[in-house]
């Protein structure tokens, strides 16, 4: 039988209030005051704390406070990243941001959604006392290829993956994949232009 975390990162309904995420979640919390606390130019500590939360991350790494996720492992960094200032990633499934990425204040990231039908959103549960209504939850991983630039305010919704070079406006909601080399704006976000890929981004 699978776990709970098991089918949240198989993109399946799970029990967000099982108690492994509540620990897990506890844990974050601390390492994210602490994280949040230090001051800028404590490097060597911020990098251990985002070592030991995160699920793995590379070298040449920033990231701005006051910076919220949610259970830490699920976000995967590599190298010469920066996240700036107020960004939130909601890794309830994995976040995958590759290298040579820029991604701008206040970014918003999420990968946990629920159902738009309210009769599939809140499932009845028989209890003692009558039926109690459990919301339905399901995660889906987001990916940031090597070389994006997020610019500020962006959301990026469940399940998308944004194309090696791509750059997408400040502001946009990304409710859908982007290719490649690619220059996208707007809500929804609409790919407008193709930009240069020649870069190695490796």
């Amino acid at each position: 039988m699978k776990t709970e975390m098991e089918k949240c990162l198989a993109g399946e309904w799970y029990d967000c209030h099982d108690p492994a995420f509540l620990k897990l979640k506890g844990k974050t919390v601390d390492l994210l005051m602490k994280y949040n606390s230090l001051p800028y130019d404590n490097k060597e500590e911020k990098y251990k704390i985002l070592k030991e939360m995160f699920g793995s991350i590379g070298t040449k790494v920033s990231v701005g406070h006051s910076f919220i996720c949610d259970y830490g492992c699920n976000i995967h960094i590599g190298n010469n990243v920066t996240v700036n200032t107020g960004c939130i990633f909601i890794d309830c499934n994995k976040i995958t941001i590759g290298n040579n990425v820029l991604i701008a204040p206040n970014v918003q990231i999420y990968t946990v959604t629920h159902p738009i039908e309210l009769n599939e959103r809140l499932n009845p549960v028989e209890t003692p006392q009558g039926y109690e209504y459990i919301r339905r939850t399901y995660a889906l991983p987001v990916t940031i290829e090597d070389g994006c630039w997020i610019g500020g305010g962006v959301i990026i919704l469940p399940g998308i993956t944004i194309g090696r070079g791509s750059v997408i406006g400040a502001g946009s909601v990304v409710t859908k994949n982007i290719p490649a080399n690619s220059l996208a704006v707007g809500n929804p976000c609409r790919v407008i232009r193709k930009i240069n890929g020649d870069q190695n981004n490796d």
